[in-house]
């Protein structure tokens, strides 16, 4: 039983199956001697009924199930303390090992249900004004943990096979870089939208980026996702610093593999996340610039009031100041809303998402961007 693996895998380590999406679960189910058809009837299981042990799955044949018991596991995120927000968000913190742990957030509306979900213990991409930056980076979440988290939000918020859908939204906004996470991030994109998996629309899971360019012409050949860029400013020198990546991807690079993204998967439209700032980023003259920056493209802007944590030199915009830039962008011609902050007495909200990240191994970005400016300028004076 233990030569029966896919390549690649140690024989003494059996497979989380919520990491393999359908084809790469079939080759495992072949791999075993077992017939294709077998990742199906796993998925069925896994995904329609969330069911997650081997044996009541009872349509499978029992010395499958054997085999799968030996293989094979289903293993889920461990939850390490859960918090209920005033507006009925919900937080979950969730262990990664005995020092790290990272968190994902359920927020219900009326028409819909959006679990935003990690990608990452921490995050090495230092934007300056978001909380979960200034942890520092530890690790990548594997496919399986990711893929988990929708699996245990479905089951503590009351999944039932017959019933309405409980997640109907997955947003990667939660800890993490969704696009530093290439390799795990994109086959849980795929379980997410699977018919035999979580069956989401593409128009119901969006993939939030600080700005990854390369990472976004390789997105547009591997999957179909909503797509939302943290933008934040409307010029390369206060873009630079409070998102260090755009000293490596500026803007016009940036918005170069946007447009290539939406062309690629005839998409709708990007959608720019601005987090308002008090005087740095709220004037009218910066709206203008950038109703001009994003004008004739399939582009909306997502204002995000700015919500504070310890030690941050930012405050919050003027709720005036926010209606304001909004307007300027309406005349402009961009479609352009404003957030509504959920779970903000909870830490639950946008950009404070901490989780516990002790282990900090990986330098922040802004470091790197700084040196790779300084060489960069150095050879330009050469």
């Amino acid at each position: 039983m233990s030569e029966a693996r896919p390549q690649g895998l140690p024989a003494d380590e059996r497979v989380n199956l919520l990491g393999l999406p359908r084809a790469q679960l079939e080759q495992w189910c072949e791999a075993l001697g077992s017939k294709p058809y077998r990742a199906r009837q796993l998925m069925n299981w896994l995904y329609k009924r969330g069911v997650d042990r081997f044996e009541d799955m009872s349509d499978l044949a029992k010395d499958f199930r054997a085999q799968l018991q030996t293989a094979a596991h289903v293993t889920l995120p461990e939850i390490m303390r859960v918090q209920q927000a005033s507006d009925g968000t919900c937080k979950w913190l969730l262990r990664a090992d005995s020092n790290q742990a990272y968190e994902m957030v359920y927020i219900p509306e009326t028409d819909r249900g959006t679990l935003c979900i990690s990608s990452q213990v921490g995050c090495a991409l230092d934007c300056s004004f978001c909380s979960t930056a200034q942890q520092g980076f530890n690790r990548n979440l594997s496919t399986a943990e990711i893929v988990g988290q929708v699996w245990l939000a479905n089951r503590e918020l009351g999944f039932k096979p017959a019933g309405d859908r409980i997640v109907t939204n997955v947003v990667l906004m939660g800890m993490g870089e969704p696009l530093a996470n290439f390799r795990n991030v994109v086959p849980a994109l795929r379980i997410f939208l699977d018919d035999l998996g979580f069956d989401l629309s593409r128009r119901r899971v969006t993939l939030s980026t600080s700005g990854l360019v390369p990472q976004i012409y390789k997105l547009a050949q591997e999957t179909n996702v909503a797509l939302a860029v943290s933008l934040h400013a409307p010029d390369d020198t206060l873009r630079s610093q409070l998102v260090p990546i755009n000293r490596l991807h500026p803007i016009a690079e940036l918005l170069e593999a946007c447009w290539h993204y939406i062309d690629e998967q005839n998409g709708r439209s990007v959608t720019f996340e601005y987090v308002m700032l008090d005087g740095i980023n709220d004037a009218p003259a910066q709206a203008r610039a950038l109703a001009r920056l994003l004008a004739g493209h399939p582009a909306k802007v997502n204002l995000i009031p700015f919500n504070p944590f310890p030690g941050t030199p930012y405050r919050r915009s003027a709720e005036s100041a926010v209606t304001r830039f909004r307007d300027e962008l309406v005349r402009g011609g961009i479609i352009a809303t404003v957030r509504r902050t959920r779970g903000d007495d909870i830490d639950a909200a946008c950009g404070q998402l901490v989780g516990r990240v002790i282990d900090r191994t990986v330098v922040r970005l802004g470091d790197r961007a700084a040196a790779a400016e300084a060489r960069s300028r150095a050879q330009v004076s050469a």
